[in-house]
């Protein structure tokens, strides 16, 4: 493990949980990457004063934000309460989103900087904010990327708050909108009722390596908002990028974030010279995130040893300059003709892939409901119940009791429920990625 930060700068770790050992003929090698951030906080507040975020909150306007009222009530508050949680310094604008999108503060292409005056000024703001036409989120995303774009913020964020499905725009424009912005900033995204579409909502915030939930009940709109600003206000470090490294014949199977939530990276590596690909992270601040990296190695004998990867965490740097290289961990192979060591599984790596099957599974399982397939369903849904117990998963093992009966949770033995609530359905499945970290002795 190597650390190269700054002393006034956040400090990054890498450290790499991995059983290096293969059988004769062997390919596969699994790790853990585990990336660290730390001394972000202090780092922070000398940030905002010199103005280093930017955000964009865009509220949907839409017609059924009307019904019932309290939705559009509960927006109002739960921006104006963003609004409050913003330093002072921060760059900032409120969108207002329907088929067309507009600015409702500061107006004229610009961002404000967020101080008492301007705050109280966009809270005022707020009162014209009404419910009315339909919702085209791409246009949305493409007045915040152009209001973002105007600043010089390191970290650059949105935050999309809808009630509905993405009615009134092709999909195939939203997508084009998604892949454009990817890479200039981050979003969370939030679905308040039960009228709105999970693998829209979540499919934004993954574009844009941001967090997705529901909050069904409009009341808890301003606790919600108020935590993902805290948590943006929290970020200090903008586009850090996962470098892997591999020799010559080795091959990368795939790249995946699995915690605290599971992401698949593997499709968003952007070549970075001879057998090295960077892919995102996002930003950071204070916090810990674990990667699972699988690559295939050329078969060797017994007594050979190989570097199989070098994963280095990047900063990114001005035009002409190299990154800044934050930490690095090594991957390692060696062959074995000790049965014990070669099929020995690291906890880690073990406990991971589980998470990762568990999001799957219960992804796949509520699709099987939703087609009628009853069987289908609760295998899967079961398997879910299985890999939820055994991991201590508590959360994820109460969401899905609200899907099914568990009748035997170790062995994954679950009826469905006849009736199951819209709120409780959707909150399974956009939760379903949050994982748990591995119980370390």
């Amino acid at each position: 493990m190597a650390n190269f930060a700054k002393p006034s700068a956040p400090r990054f770790s890498v450290e790499v949980y991995q059983n290096e050992f293969l059988p004769e003929g062997g390919r596969d090698v699994h790790a853990i990457v585990t990336v660290t951030s730390t001394g972000g906080a202090t780092a922070t507040r000398a940030a905002a004063d010199r103005g280093s975020a930017a955000v964009v909150i865009m509220v949907d306007c839409s017609g059924s934000m009307e019904y019932p009222p309290d939705k559009m009530r509960g927006a109002r508050e739960a921006t104006a309460a963003a609004i409050d949680t913003l330093r002072d310094g921060t760059a900032f604008a409120v969108i207002a989103g329907t088929h067309v999108a507009k600015e409702v503060y500061p107006g004229q292409g610009r961002l404000a900087v967020a101080d008492a005056a301007t705050r109280a000024q966009a809270k005022e703001s707020l009162r014209s904010l009404s419910s009315g036409g339909g919702t085209a989120i791409g246009t949305w995303l493409r007045l915040a990327d152009g209001l973002l774009r105007r600043s010089t913020a390191t970290i650059r964020h949105g935050i999309l708050l809808t009630d509905g499905r993405n009615e009134h725009e092709d999909p195939a424009v939203l997508r084009a909108t998604l892949e454009a912005c990817a890479g200039r900033f981050t979003c969370d995204a939030r679905g308040v009722g039960t009228d709105w579409e999970v693998k829209e909502v979540t499919g934004i915030a993954s574009a844009l390596l941001g967090s997705a939930d529901i909050v069904a009940d409009p009341a808890h709109l301003s606790e919600d908002f108020t935590l993902m600003m805290e948590n943006v206000m929290g970020k200090e470090v903008a586009d850090v990028a996962l470098r892997l490294w591999t020799p010559v014949g080795v091959e990368i199977q795939y790249v995946k974030q699995v915690a605290p939530t599971v992401q698949d990276l593997t499709d968003r590596r952007s070549e970075a010279g001879p057998r090295a690909g960077d892919y995102p992270t996002g930003s950071w601040g204070d916090e810990s995130r674990e990667y699972h990296v699988c690559v295939r190695v050329p078969a060797a004998s017994v007594g050979q040893e190989m570097l199989a990867a070098r994963a280095t965490l990047l900063l990114p740097a001005a035009p002409g300059e190299p990154p800044a290289t934050l930490a690095q961990g090594l991957v390692r192979a060696v062959w074995t003709d000790d049965l014990a060591a070669s099929t020995a599984i690291n906890p880690q790596v073990a406990h991971y892939t589980g998470q990762a099957e568990l999001a799957q599974a219960i992804q796949q399982g509520l699709e099987a409901r939703k087609m009628g397939d009853v069987g289908g369903a609760t295998a899967k849904l079961g398997r879910a119940v299985q890999l939820a117990s055994a991991s201590g998963n508590a959360d994820t093992a109460k969401l899905l009791a609200k899907v099914v009966d568990v009748v035997d949770a170790a062995a994954g033995t679950v009826r469905l429920k006849a009736k199951v609530a819209d709120a409780d359905e959707m909150t399974l499945e956009t939760r379903s990625i949050q994982t748990v970290r591995v119980k370390k002795s």
